[in-house]
């Protein structure tokens, strides 16, 4: 097992691999948009192969055991439906709504991290989950006045179904990161991901023209860099102090929203972006010891 790492340094790089991941979203949903969200992401899932294995074989590094082996398998099929719905609900509803939703996830990681891995639940992170599904509900309000169509509807449930899956992903994160290399679970993840939906292609598969391309590897190398980034950081400290890092992704998905797709951001939305981020700074507080009498324990 590794050792433990600060855990403000381990939430340091998790949110910045978050902040990578909403830029690969951004261009994931340019390219959902125009081929389907099935070709995106097998599109992404190849090229993050063909970008990770020559550095996986460079360095030499030992083939995965079969316990490792088994985590991937389990966590490239979880994340592959929950990328799938996700990229698909994502060509149907603005970026910071899409991303709003997923916020479910984190909030049932901490939980399931209690009863799968062992975690204690503390009230700091407890507390910050509370604080940021206000801004949540404050955002879904904002949703509500815009008289939503079934497109953005169906997009919406695809993405709550998402989150579900990605709360189960996060877990299988945490026991993936501790039993293997970061680039180990970026490149196997991908490889799983890709072997799952190659079945798929004769009938689902399009290729990319020349001018997706440089998309196609773009977001795959920024897709890989947020991988390796989130595997180390799972690897080194408990998935409940790092789940609300999720959280930031609003703030980013809605500056990369306005940018690439014109998408405005309501009041509704810069409300609830503030209780997000003031839940994950709730969260990461460290605890006060307390008496050890019996009423604290």
């Amino acid at each position: 097992m590794r050792r433990e790492v600060p855990p403000l340094a381990a939430f340091a790089v998790a949110a910045a691999g978050i902040a990578v991941y909403s830029a690969m979203d951004a261009l994931m949903k340019g390219l959902s948009i125009a081929s389907g969200a099935y070709a995106a992401v097998l599109w992404r899932s190849l090229a993050g192969v063909a970008l990770l294995l020559p550095i996986f074989l460079a360095r030499r590094m030992r083939w995965p055991t079969a316990k490792a082996l088994r985590l991937h398998a389990a966590r490239g099929a979880t994340g592959g439906a929950s990328v799938l719905l996700f990229f698909w609900g994502l060509a149907r509803v603005p970026m910071a709504q899409g991303v709003a939703l997923t916020f479910l996830a984190p909030l049932i990681a901490l939980f399931l991290a209690g009863l799968t891995l062992g975690e204690r639940i503390r009230r700091a992170a407890i507390g910050g989950s509370l604080v940021a599904s206000l801004g949540v509900l404050i955002i879904a309000a904002g949703q509500v006045q815009a008289h939503a169509s079934d497109a953005v509807v169906m997009g919406s449930v695809a993405i709550l179904a998402a989150s579900v899956i990605y709360a189960v992903s996060l877990i299988l994160l945490r026991q993936q990161a501790q039993a293997a290399d970061p680039l180990e679970v970026a490149l196997f993840t991908s490889v799983v991901l890709s072997g799952l939906l190659l079945f798929a292609a004769p009938w689902f598969g399009v290729l990319p023209t020349s001018d997706q391309l440089p998309v196609v590897f773009g977001a795959a190398a920024l897709g890989s860099v947020s991988a390796v980034a989130l595997a180390w950081a799972y690897g080194r400290a408990e998935a409940q102090v790092l789940a609300p890092t999720e959280y930031t992704a609003f703030v980013w998905s809605a500056l990369f929203g306005w940018l690439a797709f014109a998408e405005r951001v309501s009041p509704y939305t810069v409300a609830g972006a503030l209780f997000i981020i003031a839940g994950c700074l709730v969260a990461i507080r460290k605890p006060v010891p307390g008496p050890q009498t019996e009423a604290a324990l």
